[in-house]
């Protein structure tokens, strides 16, 4: 009977459950990585950018605001299982990126500003930060993927079911129905 209920248990993916979720923690244990390195360039940039005489207040508060919100949420490995957390961490990070993105947007109205080494070698490693980010970002949605095709698959859900492994949220597109929608151009505009 225990050999019967040993081979029953070897077919029914528990352990594959058991090895992509730590997979889907590893990974998302990357991604927390490369948004702390983000979150901790923040200083150094607005620091840099302060030093700017007339530089946009407007911007650089936004900046730290966002960088706050970001770095507020406490990412516990549950912050995997439940959506809604997932969507409040997801939505901090996003509005940090925007918040940077429009930073170095508008430093390019400041040609002191670019020529500052200091600032040059920040916006090289925040670029590279980014780069990271999406990267590891890439591997979580991988790995996210890999286990949530084994907790819906036949025979698996069962024992998906049985465990209590549930899907897990992966990273959405903030403005997925604005993309969607083709760009107008009109070559007639004066």
């Amino acid at each position: 009977m225990t050999v019967l209920a040993v081979s029953s248990l070897g077919g029914c993916g528990y352990n594959d459950f058991q090895r992509l979720d730590e997979q889907t923690k590893s990974t998302w244990s990357e991604v927390l990585n490369q948004y702390q390195r983000r979150a901790d360039l923040v200083p150094n940039i607005v620091a840099t950018v302060k030093g700017q005489a007339n530089f946009e207040q407007d911007t650089l508060t936004k900046v730290v605001e966002a960088r706050a919100r970001a770095t507020s949420i406490q990412v516990t490995p549950e912050t995997l299982n439940d959506p809604a957390a997932f969507q409040k961490f997801e939505q901090a990070q996003g509005q940090l990126t925007g918040a940077l993105s429009r930073l170095m947007a508008v430093s390019e109205n400041y040609p002191t500003l670019q020529a500052n080494q200091a600032f040059r070698d920040l916006r090289v490693t925040l670029e590279g930060t980014e780069n990271r980010i999406t990267v590891a970002r890439g591997r979580y949605i991988q790995a996210v993927q890999a286990y949530n095709v084994l907790a819906r698959s036949f025979p698996t859900n069962l024992t998906a079911m049985m465990f209590h492994y549930a899907p897990k949220p992966t990273f959405t597109v903030q403005n997925e129905t604005q993309i969607s929608a083709p760009p107008t151009v009109d070559f007639n505009q004066k």
